[in-house]
């Protein structure tokens, strides 16, 4: 069974990416000398994901309280709202590969029918009493 922990970092004054390049190597050192067997940074027009693969939860929930990793997620570009942890890889769900990118509307995408109103005979307008 796969243990994995994800840390979603998004964008705002400051780059995620600039986080990453901050706390990416401390982050990643970490990871590997306290059990990690994979390790996999995603950057997206939004921000960056880091996913970790462990051996066990127990040495995921270690990873997760080191002060090197907490002083880490302290320092993302938008603490309030730009930071996600979670278990599993890609998604909340836990699912066990990556998400991948929405797909785009296309510029030639065909547009909806407009519904056609029935062709039915009309009746005349009733005569004056």
């Amino acid at each position: 069974m796969d243990h994995w922990l994800t840390l979603e970092v998004f964008d705002a004054e400051v780059p995620a990416s600039a986080w990453r390049r901050a706390h990416g190597d401390a982050l990643t050192e970490a990871a590997v000398t306290h059990g990690a067997v994979r390790w996999d940074w995603h950057e997206h027009r939004w921000g960056v994901v880091l996913e970790l693969e462990f051996d066990d939860d127990e040495r995921r929930d270690a990873f997760r309280s080191l002060p090197a990793v907490l002083a880490a997620l302290d320092a993302v570009p938008d603490p309030a709202h730009g930071l996600l942890v979670y278990p599993g890889r890609g998604g909340g769900a836990g699912s066990p590969v990556p998400r991948g990118p929405r797909p785009h509307p296309s510029a030639d995408a065909a547009a909806r029918p407009v519904p056609r109103e029935p062709q039915h005979a009309r009746l005349a307008a009733p005569f004056p009493p």
